[in-house]
């Protein structure tokens, strides 16, 4: 929801916090990662806000993903949980076999760390159904879902990006194994 705002002279809307964290989230893997499918830089675009189990779409391959974004204080550790969002949609997908990738970024003050699950990797016992909200809450009977972190704690690949331009080190047979940190440095 975005928050109305206005005086006398004009009205605005201003994004709540939780929508400028996931904006910062998916901006920063919009920027910094290329197309885990096609390969292709800057061809990740974010899709339009509710959008359904999907953030961001490759214009040139046609990959989804969903971005989470989630405040922490360490930025190292994957969290017990995360936040997911509406649950009938994601059941759906779920009950049709259709999982997509998911980028969880961490975010701590100017800090950030990147995990990423492929969807091949998802089951459904990583997704956690919330209760729905009460009848007097503001969106009364929406239901959510959570990522379960203790399940996908070893199946995450994490990727640290540096504030300044970072160059991958290749990693023996082209390839990168679960629970394994890939190494970057500065060019």
């Amino acid at each position: 929801m975005l928050n109305h705002y206005s005086d006398s002279n004009c009205h605005f809307w201003m994004k709540t916090t939780k929508q400028q964290l996931g904006d910062f989230g998916e901006n920063l893997i919009q920027k910094k990662f290329n197309c885990p499918k096609c390969k292709r830089a800057k061809t990740l675009k974010k899709l339009p806000p509710n959008f359904k189990c999907a953030d961001i779409i490759c214009d040139f391959c046609g990959y989804l993903a969903q971005v989470k974004t989630h405040n922490v204080k360490d930025i190292s550790q994957f969290p017990k949980r995360v936040l997911g969002a509406a649950w009938g949609p994601q059941k759906e997908r779920m009950d049709a076999g259709i999982y997509f990738p998911l980028y969880v970024v961490l975010k701590c003050e100017k800090k950030y760390s990147v995990f990423y699950l492929s969807s091949d990797l998802q089951t459904e016992e990583m997704f956690i159904k919330r209760k729905p909200l009460s009848s007097s809450a503001k969106r009364a009977g929406w239901q959510g879902y959570l990522f379960d972190g203790e399940i996908m704690k070893d199946l995450v690949t994490r990727l640290i990006w540096l504030k300044k331009q970072v160059q991958p080190i290749q990693l023996g047979h082209g390839g990168v194994s679960l629970n394994r940190e890939l190494e970057y440095k500065v060019k």
